[in-house]
């Protein structure tokens, strides 16, 4: 007999195991849910901002904490300077970007194929997993997270959620987005021969504007 012929032999004589009631698979699920922190990992810092920094910075992601948002440009042209970049930017077209003070960077709301760097802003950020929650909208174009090299976002504070399911939680009720996305560091990858290579499916810079605090 082949090696073909006994792996499928063994695949005929195979017999699935009985799956469990489904009121017991039910009360798995509901024991899961009943006690949420004996399965959720404990943070190591105290304070939500400093767990949600240690987290994002472990995986490339730099930061610039500023007191409010009429600090933003400052800090993106320092941003841009830091980097040798052009004093220009594509721009979220959202309200409480447009109102700043532009002066010095040349913005627009068009993100072009080879984009040195964009601005956005993030609805939420994931403490557990260092994350960034960013929807699509009418004023908040999808290809901003994805074309440009470097990534600048603005985070308010107090818009850090501890867990993810917080984060389903708020959505629970609300209409969704046409793209929800979840962005976990810079883009990068090891499938080329384990070399690491930046960039290579989106932003190879990712850099947060955390605001308050």
């Amino acid at each position: 007999m082949s090696a073909r012929d006994r792996i499928l032999a063994a695949i005929r004589a195979a017999r699935p195991a009985p799956l469990p009631p489904a009121e017991a698979i039910a009360a798995e699920a509901a024991a899961l849910l009943d006690a949420p922190e004996s399965v959720r990992p404990r943070p190591v810092e105290e304070v939500l901002a400093a767990e949600f920094v240690r987290k994002a910075s472990a995986l490339g992601t730099s930061f610039d904490h500023l007191p409010d948002r009429a600090a933003i440009p400052l800090a993106v042209k320092r941003y841009l300077d830091t980097h040798g970049l052009p004093p220009a930017l594509a721009l979220q077209p959202a309200p409480a970007l447009a109102a700043l003070d532009w002066t010095d960077i040349d913005t627009h709301d068009t993100v072009a194929p080879d984009q040195a760097a964009a601005l956005g802003l993030a609805l939420w950020g994931i403490a557990e997993t260092g994350s960034l929650v960013i929807h699509s909208g009418a004023d908040a174009p999808i290809l901003l997270s994805f074309l440009p090299l470097h990534h600048i976002v603005v985070l308010e504070e107090r818009s850090l959620l501890p867990h993810l399911e917080d984060y389903a939680a708020r959505m629970a009720g609300q209409p969704q987005p046409r793209n929800a996305i979840l962005i976990t560091g810079p883009s990068g990858t090891t499938d080329i021969e384990g070399s690491y290579v930046r960039g290579a499916h989106g932003p190879g810079f990712l850099h947060i504007l955390m605001i308050g605090g």
